[in-house]
């Protein structure tokens, strides 16, 4: 077993922005570890610090204290290795159309145009918008940008894809047709997935393992659970509704002590 992704005691801590402000204590003693292939969802109440490990993971923020690794090498800052998918279409540039979006890191690195064609096309075909290459962000629906996005991803060919709430814009039938597609393209290649989400529901319909975070500040990993549940998962069957249940409890209990400190 091969670890793609590992916190190691990891601290965060954000300096006050206001002259004799108290340090906000994000992430206290944060231990994680994801294993290269699977998908892997973090839940947890509202403020606990979710994104905060998410960019320690990307590489936009270092740890206060302690270790963030990727194939045990020093998580340094971004990477291409670690394919990014953002919560907002504000990620994509406006003023390039759909192919030129998903080309645009692949013409960073200097690759030739024709390699660039076929990347881009097989991308393209693998989300579903070869028929829409020639649009602008502005002509796509909610659904269709964020595969945009993903397609953008992939088309660099990164170990891991780090997804911070892509679908959490979307309406709810849009939401579970792109959970959908997600599934399906997980399928084919077997990427590494750390997905993080509000919704315990959609947790359970993608992931391998589902990680639980304590509330803020000074969270950090409550509980992991294995969801052994067959795909195409059914959120009709008593499995699916025994588990949704554990993990409600998990992050209810969090919430309402948060409310009562």
């Amino acid at each position: 077993m091969r670890f793609a992704i590992e916190l190691r005691g990891a601290d965060k801590c954000y300096e006050s922005r206001h002259a004799g402000g108290e340090p906000y204590e994000a992430l206290l003693n944060f231990n994680l570890e994801i294993i290269e292939g699977e998908f892997f969802c973090l839940l947890g109440p509202t403020g606990c610090g979710k994104s905060t490990v998410m960019n320690i993971v990307a590489g936009f923020e270092n740890p206060t204290n302690g270790l963030a690794l990727n194939f045990d090498k020093p998580i340094l800052g971004p990477s291409a290795d670690r394919g990014m998918v953002f919560q907002s279409d504000v990620a994509l540039f406006p003023w390039l159309t759909v192919e030129n979006n998903v080309a645009f890191g692949l013409r960073l690195k200097g690759i030739d145009e024709e390699v660039i064609k076929f990347i881009v096309e097989e991308n393209l075909d693998l989300v579903g918008l070869m028929a829409h290459r020639g649009k602008f962000p502005r002509e796509l629906s909610g659904g269709m940008k964020q595969r945009v996005q993903i397609a953008r991803a992939l088309a660099n060919n990164p170990s891991i894809l780090l997804m911070d709430e892509p679908f959490a814009a979307l309406d709810a039938q849009t939401r579970r047709l792109m959970q959908e597609e997600l599934s399906r393209l997980w399928a084919l290649n077997k990427k590494t997935v750390l997905f993080i989400t509000h919704d315990i529901g959609e947790a359970i319909w993608l992931a391998d393992r589902i990680g639980v975070m304590t509330r803020g500040p000074r969270a950090s990993v409550k509980e992991i659970f294995t969801v052994n549940l067959p795909k195409p998962r059914s959120n009709m069957t008593s499995e699916f509704v025994n588990l949704y249940n554990l993990l409600n409890d998990s992050i209810s209990a969090e919430s309402k002590a948060m409310m009562n400190e």
